[in-house]
């Protein structure tokens, strides 16, 4: 049987808010009013309208439909506080027994790449939060932005995970297939399911562009490009973020009547079943290693880091905040560490980057801010008064 693998990506950032210079002395970074409007905009759009998709999907096909989230504390954060009621439908998600939640870094940080103990620490409070939130204990990882090399696989090997998923891209396979199972080379004791980007971003991307030519996308259509991998693949993984459906692709595009539908598409050739990411782990034996020093990522055309370390502005302002780790660990403030912690959170140098054409675009699309300049005067702005204080705790020590 072929594993078709469905994994939803949940994350939502705490955004700052227009820090000036002269807001230095003022340790309130963040913008709550800019991020509760965001949160209920996601919730009314894609969150609560899927969930109460999903979950009747799941009752309805008695546990044959089954799927995979990764939810990241801050999004979970935000939501306990402005909208439970969201928390409470993926709870409800959860007692179905049809879902899997993954483990990954709490703050959607890039630890994995700039600090392994603080990569570490992250993971550790993510199961943390998904064991008081939804009663589960994650046994695959996944981490910020797919973001995958040998080091990491090693890492999450080491923490105990059976499986960890990252982007098929062609670097790390060459000719080979994604619809495969492997190993990093370093640790063999893991499984990598590497996601179908052609696929995947059919819906994710492709679903509503009227200039595609495949446009309109109906399950129909969709279903024999999944039955194709029969004979070439054990496994189908359908990767991508939660908001595509009715934020990124509107309701009005048909996404969710497409969703509803297409299991029962998929189910018209004998061979196909849905699974969560840690049961097709299970089920496949790997047919090959994969091996990568340099980063990969399911972020832009490049799929690499390009997207938070492209340009002189980030890699200054990821550097400046990664140095002070080891200063407000060591004087021990939980509201030092916790605004630190939120300062490394991926997006923040996201919205930083100058790449043109289409990526230049999504990037753009998700900022807040006006240009990517703007993004980092903010974001050093907090991070040269966040330094302010530690200096003071110090000295004061």
């Amino acid at each position: 049987m072929i594993s078709v693998c469905f994994y939803f990506q949940v994350h939502q950032p705490y955004r700052l808010r227009h820090y000036s210079f002269f807001d230095i002395g003022q340790d309130n970074y963040f913008d709550d009013q800019k991020n509760r409007e965001v949160l209920l905009k996601v919730a009314n759009k894609c969150y609560l309208p899927m969930n109460r998709l999903l979950l009747k999907m799941a009752k309805e096909h008695k546990g044959e439909f089954r799927f995979t989230f990764s939810l990241t504390g801050t999004v979970v954060e935000q939501y306990r506080q402005w909208c439970p009621e969201v928390l409470d439908l993926f709870r409800a998600l959860a007692d179905t027994g049809s879902v899997e939640f993954l483990s990954e870094t709490y703050y959607h940080s890039l630890a994995g790449i700039y600090s392994e103990k603080e990569f570490r620490e992250q993971v550790k409070m993510h199961a943390k939060l998904m064991r008081d939130e939804f009663g589960v204990t994650p046994t695959s990882f996944r981490n910020t932005e797919l973001i995958f090399n040998n080091h990491i696989g090693w890492v999450a090997a080491d923490m105990g995970f059976r499986s960890i998923v990252t982007e098929g891209t062609e670097r790390i396979l060459g000719w080979r297939s994604p619809n495969f199972l492997y190993v990093p080379r370093y640790s063999p004791q893991i499984r990598t399911m590497l996601k179908n980007y052609r696929l995947s971003d059919d819906i994710a991307f492709r679903f509503s562009d009227r200039g595609w030519t495949e446009w309109p996308l109906t399950v129909e259509k969709f279903a024999p490009w999944v039955h194709n991998v029969a004979g070439n693949g054990n496994v189908v993984n359908l990767f991508m973020d939660y908001e595509t459906f009715g934020e990124h692709q509107w309701e009005d595009t048909g996404i969710f009547r497409f969703m509803e539908h297409l299991p029962r598409a998929i189910w018209t050739h004998p061979d196909f079943q849905f699974r969560t990411v840690t049961e097709a782990a299970r089920k496949h034996e790997p047919v090959g290693e994969v091996e990568t020093d340099h980063p990969i990522s399911w972020a832009d055309m490049e799929r690499d880091l390009s997207a938070w370390t492209g340009n002189s502005m980030q890699r200054e302002a990821l550097s400046t905040i990664y140095e002070l780790e080891e200063p407000i660990k060591r004087i021990g403030d939980p509201r030092l560490l916790e605004n630190w912690r939120k300062l490394l959170t991926s997006d923040h140098f996201y919205y930083m980057s100058t790449k043109f054409w289409q990526d230049g675009d999504v990037h753009k699309y998700f900022s807040p801010y006006g240009t990517p300049h703007e993004a980092y005067v903010y974001f050093m702005n907090c991070v040269a008064d966040l330094r302010q204080r530690v200096q003071n705790a110090v000295a004061w020590q």
